[in-house]
Order: structure tokens, then sequence, then C-alpha cells
């Protein structure tokens, strides 16, 4: 296997076609590619938290022919802006979606957050999935969960995202912001142009443009991120292929430190057949850092064991 994050197909850019659907707990935002080529099976993403789905767009485009659903999750890109207080609404959210859609032999892939969702999604719609690819879940150790971890900052206090830049005038003014900002700096520049183009959002005032997650969205899924301790049990029960792709862990417990991985490297033992990869070179963004890579293990038959 190639791990230089070299394309797997030649890159070929589709725009895909948007679509709006209800489920239990908000109206989500998809979008697809490759409608035709649906009785083969269909490949969900679902994003890392204050991202969105054309966030995906340069991993999509060294998939080939191949129908693709990638999910705005609630909160964020231009899904409806709602509440969160749990984790397990985001996988709720997944599942009744593929459901809904009737898609069948889902090769499910979800980023941090995504991750994390994805697996809740395929316990509560198993019949729909036939394996997973999980690109540093955020799943930590069960004692993580029974502690609360480094996900609340303090009594009374916001998580430091919630005080995140949220207007501008243009998607060329937030690339010119973060280009050279860690760890947006480690992003190709197609995946840097995608993040900041698809991520704005019109004002309400009409001034200009908003973050498609606000930050207090985003702050209020950190502050959460422990709210799902049956996810273990979960992981348990599928029977599915299921690949972890992680980055080297941090050396503290700096939760501001978005470069290094978040997920218990001890996942893999939770599923009944898990496979760990461990790629040192790079960091949890993973998908923006490496798509050809990440095409390349969405591609690949699953690895059975």
């Amino acid at each position: 296997m190639k791990s230089d994050g070299g394309p797997a197909t030649s890159p070929v850019r589709e725009e895909p076609t948007e679509h709006r659907i209800r489920v239990s707990g908000a109206e989500l935002a998809f979008f697809e590619w490759g409608s035709p080529h649906r009785a083969a099976g269909s490949i969900l993403l679902a994003h890392a938290t204050g991202f969105h789905a054309r966030c995906w767009d340069n991993v999509v485009a060294r998939l080939g022919p191949r129908h693709i659903i990638s999910v705005d999750q609630r909160g964020h890109g231009r899904s409806e802006k709602v509440e969160i207080t749990e984790w397990g609404a985001f996988g709720q959210d997944l599942a009744e979606l593929v459901q809904m859609l009737d898609l069948r032999c889902v090769v499910g892939v979800g980023h941090s957050m995504g991750g994390h969702a994805m697996v809740d999604a395929a316990a509560l719609a198993s019949g729909h999935f036939e394996r997973l690819l999980l690109i540093d879940p955020v799943i930590a150790s069960p004692d993580a969960y029974r502690e609360g971890g480094w996900a609340v900052p303090g009594a009374g206090e916001l998580h430091p995202t919630a005080k995140r830049k949220n207007h501008f005038e243009s998607s060329a003014e937030m690339i010119e912001r973060f280009h050279d900002r860690h760890p947006y700096s480690l992003f190709e520049p197609a995946a840097l142009r995608d993040y900041c183009r698809f991520g704005l959002v019109p004002a309400p005032d009409g001034d200009g443009f908003v973050l498609g997650c606000p930050p207090s969205t985003e702050a209020s899924i950190y502050m959460t991120s422990r709210t799902n301790p049956g996810i273990h049990e979960r992981a348990r029960s599928l029977e599915l292929p299921v690949t972890i792709l992680r980055a080297p862990p941090a050396d503290s417990r700096d939760m501001m430190d978005f470069a290094a991985s978040p997920t218990w490297p001890e996942l893999v033992h939770e599923f009944q057949n898990g496979e760990d990869i461990l790629v040192s070179h790079l960091s949890h963004f993973i998908p923006m850092q490496a798509p050809g890579l990440v095409a390349e293990l969405i591609l690949r038959d699953p690895v059975v064991g």
C-alpha cells in the first residue's frame, strides 16, 4: 500500500447534487455524486467537528465513478443549526439517513467526530453497512467517559473555540487568514480552499459571510464529547471489518492540540474485526493532508481477520 498520500486515481473534481432530508432531530444537507452507480453500493462520508461535507471533495475526486454521499452533520455547513447536547445524536442522524435513503453495501468513512458517529450509525443500521474506515474517530478509553476527560475546561467556562472569528468578507479572506496558521498550514492547498469556500454561509444580516458551524456550536460539541459512553458497547457489537487510521497521540492533555490524535490507541481491540494503522508522519487532519491515502483505503478490499 502506498503511504505518501498520492492519488489512487487521477483526481477529477465533479460537482455533486445537493439535497435536503429531515431526520428525527434536524434537517440535514447532503451532497451526492455518481447516482447511476448506486446499485453497486454507496460510500458515506462524515466530517469532523467544525468542518463540513465538502471537505471531502479532494478525496471524492480520487474515487472514480462510484455512488458517494457526504453529509453536513447537524449544526454544520448547510444543515439545520440545532443545539448540541450529546454526541449520540450524530450517529442517530446518519443511521436514519442511511435507512431513509435505503443505502446498501455502505462503506462508512468518518473523520474525527464523524468517525465516532459512524460507529453508532453502523450499529443502529447494521444491515446497511459493509465496512468502516474510521480516521482518528475521537473515541477515548472507557475510563475517560466516566471521568469527563479534557472535554470540560472548567466550571462555567466555554471551550476556547467559542471565540473563533466568525465573520468574513469572502472565502479569499478566510484562506489568507488560515493558510500559514497551524494546523491549517498542513492541509493540501485544494483542501484548504474547499474548507474555506464551502465552510462559509451568507450572514443573516446580508453583510458578508459567517461560519457554517457557528463558534458556539463548535464549542458545545467539544464540551459534550464525553456524553456517549455507550460507544464502546456499540463498537463491540459490530461484526463487519473496521479499519482505524490514526495519527500519533498527543504528548499532553492540551485540548487545543488539534493536530495530535485524540483516539484511544487500544480502540482497535473493541472491534470484532478491527485493523489499526498508525501514520506517524501525518496529523489528525489526515483527509486534508493525504487524500490519496484515504481514497486508497476506501477502495481497497476489506481486511478480514
